[in-house]
């Protein structure tokens, strides 16, 4: 077996190029349908009549190394945030819909001719889910959040798009959180306390010290998926148990109208989240095998960072974990929302994803709806850096592939 090593680029910093100098930049702010308040910035050249829409559910996207390259093609960019932008915290997916529909609006309104949404990792299901969401009817929408929310969906101008491009999409926060959870964990107050029959970091179960690849049997990884989904689950039931006592406090105060219901309703009840970098794929290169180097996103090391503070939806409200965490209850599920996914459609695939394995890009792509679909890998790693040392990065050859795709379906500004 090969030795595992990490892969050039595979950090989330990738360097970007230099914009047209052409361009002009403006930055706006945008009122939602529920009144919220979010900023986008549109980057344009000369004679662009195409917008790529950039946006995630919770990263600022305004820098991301593929605006330079996209602008040089001929389009304008339109990088936007949610109002949850760098906070797990509140972020609830069908909140983040309306987040979208503002900017649709907007550039629908600047006139553009085309609109085309690039969704990068965790972008990819967000806009998966809002295209799933304005090709339905308003009264055919998801009407109540996972946590029993108004969602305001289905009076608000959603409009459609002319195109999307997913890059790297991983099947959904929540999707994501539920194969590297460390099902382990025997008691959500203690970050240390372990099942050691669950440990996929105990060289009983499987694991090696690197940098040697471990090896998991079948048995141990049936059993360790199986019990990912129950702590899922559990948590789940601790969610929605906070959420029925807020509801009961705030009946009480409808009822009393004393302070004391007032401020039981208002107390705030956080989900923390023990080890969350805990999928056994980061450190058993065998498993889905592809050209990704061993680790996960946050480092070559998953059995330390599993135990630091880095992780996936470590601290969040009720609300926020049924919307975006749960695997179990979140409706933005990637495979779920793209049989809605009908306009013209670009997958593209990174082979050294450490997000999105192989198996999982088959299941996105098989379960998208567009008839004018077309899915291509090129080597890269998540977050678009070269897998091997005097290569193009992953964000280069990926933008070969959208520019060519963008050349045969819209209008490209001619070249600067």
């Amino acid at each position: 077996m090969s030795t595992p090593t990490r892969g050039l680029g595979a950090g989330r910093h990738i360097e970007a190029g230099e914009r047209p100098a052409a361009t002009v930049t403006s930055v706006h702010e945008l009122t939602t349908a529920d009144g919220a308040t979010v900023r986008g910035v549109l980057a344009t050249v000369p004679g662009a009549r195409t917008v790529v829409a950039l946006m995630h559910p919770r990263q600022d996207l305004t820098h991301h190394p593929l605006v330079p390259a996209l602008l040089a093609t001929g389009v304008a960019v339109w990088t936007q945030h949610t109002r949850s932008v760098n906070n797990d915290l509140t972020l609830v997916h069908e909140q983040a819909l309306l987040d979208v529909a503002a900017g649709m609006i907007f550039l629908r309104e600047r006139g553009f001719s085309s609109i085309v949404p690039l969704g990068h990792s965790g972008g990819g299901t967000l806009f998966a889910y809002y295209l799933e969401q304005a090709g339905l009817a308003g009264p055919e929408r998801v009407a109540t959040t996972p946590g029993g929310r108004p969602t305001k969906l289905a009076e608000t101008d959603m409009p459609t798009t002319d195109g999307v491009v997913f890059l790297a999409p991983h099947p959904g926060q929540g999707r994501l959180l539920l194969g590297c959870i460390d099902p382990s964990v025997s008691d959500e107050h203690d970050p240390l306390a372990a099942v050691p029959e669950l440990d996929a970091f105990d060289p009983a179960n499987g694991f090696a010290e690197p940098p040697r690849s471990s090896s998991y049997s079948a048995e141990f990884l049936e059993r360790y998926r199986a019990a990912q989904r129950d702590r899922v689950a559990r948590i789940d039931a601790t969610a929605r148990a906070y959420l029925a006592r807020r509801a009961e406090a705030r009946a009480a105060h409808q009822r009393s109208g004393e302070a004391a219901d007032r401020r039981r309703a208002l107390a705030p009840h956080l989900i923390t989240v023990f080890r969350t970098d805990a999928d056994p794929r980061t450190v058993d290169l065998a498993l889905d095998p592809s050209e990704r180097p061993y680790g996960s996103l946050f480092g070559a090391r998953p059995d330390l960072i599993n135990y630091g503070q880095v992780g996936f939806g470590r601290l969040t409200t009720p609300e926020a974990w049924l919307s975006t965490w749960s695997g179990l209850s979140s409706y933005a599920d990637f495979a779920r929302c793209a049989t809605g996914v009908r306009v013209p459609t670009l997958f593209v695939e990174l082979t050294g994803d450490q997000a999105a394995f192989p198996a999982d890009s088959r299941r996105m792509v098989g379960a998208l709806g567009a008839d004018d679909l077309s899915h291509v890998a090129v080597r890269g790693t998540h977050f678009g850096g070269a897998i091997a040392p005097d290569e193009p990065t992953g964000n280069q050859l990926a933008a070969d592939r959208i520019e060519s795709w963008l050349a045969d379906r819209h209008e490209l500004a001619p070249p600067i």
